[in-house]
């Protein structure tokens, strides 16, 4: 797209964001790939089926990789089908915070921001956490949890810096993420099937576990494996007021960031699982300190040999460092667009907007330090990524359900909607929502349900004693569903 063009697109998207509301604050200059590279990213295959391959495969063996993957793909499809239908008709930073505001009231919208910001921060939690326990033995320092602590402090500021200092570097680099995920996952499946000793592929079905748990229940909470994967495509919506043409280019970007990496990811789990020598081994593998190493990272040293392991696991710590930059992005947006609308303690200062960078600065800075202090509570990895994936998938869910209970309050964007099976789809989306929420709060991650539960008790009584009066809800206007 030529200058002049880019220009008369954005401008006819500032006047678009007006009509809804709102005025054109952020730089708008991402286009649809840079769009769909944030998703991408944010879901990294190399980060969530790589740092929960030890949970996955403790719980359900190969069979977990097998048929747990493509069985959690297709429900979130659904999801993303249902969100992608109001992310064309409501382009907003914020997403489905104002989608649930517009279809459900202001009530609605305050609880599913807040559902989206926790979610989030969890997940930032957890992704930054789990590239550091990757570099630190790359880098050769030992994997002690203080070491690994402050390798978390390093990176996060690292993402906090960097998103900052403006969208273009952070478009350009998710940009090149696409190419590390993809390459990196060619190269290492490669790897392996070109060089490394491998089962038969009929390992990859055997149902095995390493729980007390009996098998079919042992799967379902591996479950939380590809799900925590398949979370973070609502950053396309996040970065809406920063794309040019986001009813047609933030929908499509959803999809396509599932359906790939779903793809890529498959690939990326047949090649690992074929390598493993015996699972044993491959779940409980130590450093010569006797700390813990990730499964994957053992698997790739004794399939491919320590050289070429190590450089195979740096290209997954590169992912998770992409992943974690992209997580941040999504984040910070969130925190701006709610706080624009007073919806949050200290608004005014969350909702600033650096003049010279034009990135709601604070609201990078309230991500990284909160994502800090989650981790540090949370402790345990997989409480974190479900804590994570039940509040994102409850902040993607609320809408859906208002949106079925209510469709006439909704104009649909013409020119991308889910037609005559929208309803049909929305209601598959609620239903996997409800069960994967029960599932991933059962033992051993009962924390998160209790965190949630607790989270959910204060958020009712804050809402009611003090929210329910000051808060006004969003500015945005509810009749300009269509552009």
């Amino acid at each position: 797209m030529d200058q002049p063009t880019q220009r008369a697109a954005t401008q006819a998207d500032a006047a678009d964001l007006s009509r809804l509301g709102y005025a054109q604050e952020l730089f708008r200059t991402m286009g649809g790939f840079s769009n769909f590279a944030l998703s991408f990213s944010i879901i990294s295959i190399l980060t969530g089926a790589v740092a929960l391959y030890d949970y996955g495969l403790e719980m359900g063996g190969p069979a977990e990789m097998a048929f747990g993957w493509p069985l959690v793909v297709t429900f979130t499809l659904a999801v993303t089908l249902s969100m992608a239908e109001l992310a064309a008709a409501i382009p907003t930073s914020g997403g489905n915070y104002h989608w649930s505001a517009i279809l459900g009231g202001k009530a609605w919208g305050w609880f599913t921001a807040w559902f989206n910001i926790v979610g989030l921060v969890a997940a930032l939690a957890a992704i930054d956490y789990g590239c550091a326990q990757f570099l630190t033995p790359l880098v050769g320092l030992p994997s002690e949890a203080g070491v690994i602590l402050a390798v978390y402090s390093v990176i996060l500021l690292s993402h906090a810096l960097i998103n900052h200092f403006g969208i273009k570097l952070v478009a350009w680099l998710n940009d090149a993420s696409v190419t590390v995920h993809i390459a990196g996952v060619l190269v290492i499946a490669g790897a392996i099937f070109a060089f490394a000793p491998k089962h038969e592929i009929g390992f990859f079905f055997q149902t095995a576990t390493a729980t007390s748990h009996p098998y079919g229940w042992a799967f379902i909470l591996g479950l939380l494996q590809a799900q925590w994967t398949m979370t973070g495509y609502d950053a396309s919506a996040h970065v809406s007021e920063e794309t040019v043409d986001p009813r047609r280019r933030v929908p499509w970007s959803m999809v396509l960031s599932v359906v790939v990496s779903a793809l890529v990811g498959y690939l990326l789990l047949l090649a690992l699982t074929l390598a493993i020598t015996d699972i044993p081994s491959a779940l409980h593998a130590v450093d010569a300190s006797g700390n813990h190493v990730p499964a994957v990272i053992a698997i790739l040293r004794q399939s491919l040999g320590e050289r070429a392991g190590t450089l195979a696991s740096a290209l997954a710590a590169m992912a998770m460092w992409f992943c974690g930059l992209s997580t941040i992005t999504s984040n910070s947006r969130a925190v701006y667009a709610f706080a624009r609308d007073d919806g949050m303690p200290l608004s005014r200062l969350w909702r600033q907007v650096s003049r010279k960078h034009l990135t709601p600065a604070p609201a990078i800075w309230f991500s990284a330090a909160t994502a800090f202090a989650a981790l540090v509570y949370s402790g345990a990895y997989s409480v974190a990524t479900s804590i994570s994936t039940i509040a994102l998938y409850l902040s993607y869910t609320i809408p859906v359900l208002l949106k079925v209970r209510a469709p006439e309050r909704l104009a649909i964007f013409p020119g991308w909607n889910l037609g005559r099976y929208s309803r049909w789809i929305n209601i598959v989306a609620i239903a996997w929502t409800a069960f994967i929420s029960v599932v991933l709060v059962l033992p051993p991650n009962e924390l998160s349900g209790k965190t949630l539960a607790g989270v959910t008790l204060a958020l009712a009584v804050w809402y009611r004693l003090s929210e329910r009066n000051r808060y006004r809800g969003p500015a945005i206007h509810l009749n300009v569903g269509v552009g």
